[in-house]
């Protein structure tokens, strides 16, 4: 039996271990770290059934919820606002944040997104080469906006950035922990300073903090609801970011394509390189509140379920080629599948939140980046770079660049 999690050997591939165990089938047992077993689907119709079932739990306080690394035992984690409750509250919670990261909204902040993009690029090439990309470029962009959207004091962002790595990265409990409590304390501060403002001042958390003790909102909620924002809000797109440069780089005749295509075809390449990257890996863990039965297996009440994006992305009932990057893929087999419909954000109730911001920051990102430093190369070979551990989270700890 497979174990989870495994590493990457690519930075834009699954490990082989998990290219391996989706040739045999869309349901698989794994065995985690605590010699547990989940099922994890690898196939695209099956993970987006089960993704919108709600005989599936996301409540990670249940006592059954499965622990799929060490760090998820800690406290911080049980549970994570609008990804680990289940109706009502969750849809409670997500009507209250639909209007700031609604498509109209996030239009309205593309200008800033260029203009911010298109300063820390004046930057690295006022400094010019070698460059750290994710310090320079990466991580600022996403950093900079969800402060902005949520009223979070930018100036801030070497603590809130340092903690997000700590917890989400850390190799056990405690450490996840203390990371994530040291977050929650300057986050309950931050609220509280927004509670004796007039008006609770600028941003979501200021908004919401007026709303807090009323039937919808306590104050716990509103500090499960910005610690899920702000580390959700930065931490995957830098990586994206990352990642994605990796992936252009390392496909020539694509990014040719991408800077050859019209402002109107950028949308569909984003999401290639989403499906492609897959840099959150997992689009959704659960647990199961009755016995289901799919594609010739069944899901015992009790038993957890971990839906792999990078996988149910790559599945060969969908996606013709399905390991090949192409930026202008404009549907699956029999379009059964457009690029759009890949499993990176999830599906269903928890589709991610925060979505269409982050692929407006992706497309200003890559555009930018390429049509100001169109020499732009890697600075260590893609297989050398410093990889984050298999898990739910891909990334790189450093991308050194030149050109």
């Amino acid at each position: 039996m497979l174990s989870y999690p495994q590493d990457r050997t690519c930075p834009y591939q699954p490990s082989p271990g998990y290219r391996e165990l989706g040739r045999s089938g869309p349901l698989h047992k794994v065995r985690l770290w605590d010699g547990s077993t989940i099922w994890m689907v690898t196939g695209h119709a099956a993970g987006r059934r089960l993704l919108a079932d709600p005989r599936l739990s996301a409540d990670r306080s249940r006592p059954d919820f499965p622990v799929v690394l060490p760090r998820f035992e800690a406290p911080i984690f049980k549970p994570i606002a609008i990804i680990g409750f289940d109706p009502p509250v969750h849809d409670v919670h997500r009507r209250m944040l639909a209007p700031d990261f609604s498509l109209k909204h996030v239009r309205e902040m593309r200008d800033e997104v260029v203009e911010l993009t298109g300063r820390l690029v004046d930057d690295m090439l006022r400094k010019g080469p070698p460059a750290e990309l994710v310090e320079d470029f990466a991580l600022p962009i996403p950093s900079m906006v969800i402060s902005q959207l949520l009223g979070v004091p930018y100036e801030d962002h070497v603590f809130f950035e340092e903690k997000t790595v700590g917890l989400l990265q850390a190799k056990d409990a405690a450490g996840a922990e203390a990371a994530g409590q040291a977050l929650w304390d300057y986050l309950d501060e931050l609220i509280s300073a927004k509670e004796r403002t007039p008006g609770g001042g600028e941003g979501v958390l200021g908004r919401l903090a007026g709303r807090i003790d009323d039937r919808d909102l306590t104050r716990e909620d509103l500090l499960r609801i910005a610690l899920a924002l702000l580390i959700g809000g930065h931490d995957t797109t830098s990586q994206m970011i990352a990642l994605g440069v990796v992936t252009l780089l390392e496909h020539p005749d694509q990014l040719a394509a991408w800077r050859a295509a019209p402002p109107e075809a950028l949308p569909a390449a984003v999401d290639e390189l989403l499906r492609m990257v897959s840099v959150t890996d997992v689009s959704g863990v659960r647990v199961a509140t009755e016995d289901i039965e799919i594609d010739g297996e069944v899901v015992r009440a009790g038993e957890g379920v971990l839906v792999s994006s990078s996988m149910t992305n790559r599945d060969p009932e969908v996606y013709e080629d399905p390991y090949t990057f192409d930026i202008h893929r404009a549907a699956g087999r029999g379009g059964a599948a457009s690029g759009r419909q890949h499993l990176t954000f999830g599906f269903g109730i928890h589709q991610c939140l925060g979505q269409n911001l982050a692929r407006m920051e992706l497309e200003v990102a890559f555009s930018t980046l390429f049509d100001r430093i169109p020499g732009l190369r890697l600075a260590t070979p893609a297989g050398e770079l410093p990889a984050r551990s298999g898990g739910t989270m891909q990334g790189v700890h450093r991308l050194p660049v030149e050109w």
